[in-house]
Formats: structure tokens, sequence, C-alpha cells
């Protein structure tokens, strides 16, 4: 009885159909235990920008500042024109012209002594002249100051400005006798030369109460604001009559001296 059990069973069996191939492959894959990567999102690629960048702001006119316009200061005189730089090329020119036509490398050699003759003196003079020359101070003048100038500015206030813009020879600098009097260089009370203070610029403006004002900027690195305004009187007293100064702090080591005319 159990060997025809048996048998019936190895029928049974045979009978099975047999797996398919994609059966044993998937059966052989393990499913895979590792956990996806999320896909990284692609951030759509932008066109260049292809316009030209913005123009920066253009700065304001130099003509104009605090809104008010600037007169430019083009009047020609020979106060404006340097003497050394003319003697040199004057001088200069004639002697290397009348050593040229000496040696007969140039055209007028019957002319050539009388070039040396004159040529040579000029350019020492010009020399000299480039040696000691003190160049003017730049000015600023306002276009309301500038209307006011020939009605309120006193007599001196004038004469200053027109020493300190133009060429000057022989002085060490600006307003040299000026201030040699107010400071009073190597006496009691006073302060040493080499401290004396040097006038940078001067400005032509129109104060508050509608009075014309000529400022005088100095640059004095060894003195205090208080070395101005303890000698404010005298500022006052040496450019007056007609005049009020006031002392006041520019930039770094710059002092301004302010001289008000009181002429209305």
């Amino acid at each position: 009885m159990s060997m025809q059990s048996a048998a019936h069973a190895v029928r049974a069996l045979a009978a099975l159909p047999a797996p398919s191939s994609s059966s044993r492959r998937r059966a052989g894959h393990a499913p895979s235990l590792l956990p996806c990567r999320p896909s990284r999102a692609v951030a759509p690629v932008r066109a260049a920008d292809s316009s030209p960048p913005a123009a920066p702001a253009s700065p304001s006119p130099s003509g104009a500042a605090g809104g008010k316009a600037v007169v430019p200061d083009d009047e020609f005189t020979l106060a404006k024109v340097s003497f050394g730089v003319i003697g040199l090329g004057i001088g200069g020119s004639l002697l290397s012209y009348g050593f040229g036509a000496y040696f007969n490398i140039l055209p007028g050699s019957e002319w050539s002594a009388l070039m040396l003759t004159y040529g040579f003196p000029l350019t020492i003079i010009g020399m000299a002249l480039k040696y000691a020359e003190l160049k003017p101070v730049p000015c600023i003048t306002y276009s309301d100051a500038f209307a006011l100038r020939d009605k309120c500015a006193t007599p001196i206030l004038k004469q200053v400005r027109n020493d300190v813009t133009r060429y000057r020879y022989g002085d060490e600098q600006h307003l040299d006798e000026a201030l040699k009097r107010i400071f009073q260089y190597g006496l009691g009370g006073g302060i040493p030369r080499r401290s004396a203070p040097i006038l940078q610029k001067i400005q032509e403006e129109v104060t508050e109460e509608g009075k014309y004002c000529l400022v005088l900027e100095f640059e004095a690195k060894a003195l205090e604001l208080s070395d101005f305004e303890k000698r404010q009187a005298k500022f006052t007293s040496f450019f007056g009559p007609g005049i009020k100064a006031e002392i006041g702090k520019g930039g770094d080591d710059l002092y301004e001296v302010r001289l008000i005319s009181e002429t209305t």
C-alpha cells in the first residue's frame, strides 16, 4: 500500500509544469533594501542679461558748490604770467640757435654773436626769477560775492586778493609781512619762524547776513586753533579798517580766517 502511494506522488510531481526562466530570475534577485535617493531639482538656467550696466550718476558740475555758481577767473594779466618761464624760454632759444649758427649747423652765422650776447644773460635772469618765484594760490569766487566785490570789498581786501593771485618774486610766502607782524616770529609770546602758517587758497563768498567775505585758508601743522583765536583782534586791525575777522577750523591742519567787510 505504501509503495502504491509513493508511486502516485511521484507521478503527480512529474505532471507539474516547470517554472519559467523569468520566474527564476525574479526569485534569484532579492529586493534592494537601500533607500531611494531623491532626485535633485534642476533650477532653470536664465539667459545672461545682455543689457549694458546702468551708467553711474554723473557728479555735480565743478562750477557749483553748495548750490552757488563759481565764477571762473579767466581774466588775462601779465601778473599771472611767470617771467621766469619767459626768460628761460627766450634765452634758451637764443643760446641754442646761436651755438648752432656759430658752428655752421644752422643758418645765420652772422647773427650768432648777437644771439649769444643776449641769450646768455636772459637765460641767467630767467633761472634767477624761476628760483625766487612764488606761485599764486587758487581763488574760488562765488557769483554772489563777485557781484558785491566792487561795491563792498574794501581797498585792502582787493589788494590782498590781487597780491596772492599773481606771481611774486623774492618772498618766502604769501602775506609774509602780515603774518610776521601778527604772529611775531621769534619774539616773546610769538611763534618760531618754522611754525609759520602757509596760505593755501582764498575764497570769496557772501555771509548769511549778505556781507562780502574774503576767506584765507592757512595750513599750520605746528599750531592750534587757539593760536589763531587769540590773534583775532590783530587780524582785524591789520586788514582793517572796515572789516571784522572771524576764525574757524577747516580740515586737518587747516584754519580759516574770514575777513568780513562791514560795507553794505
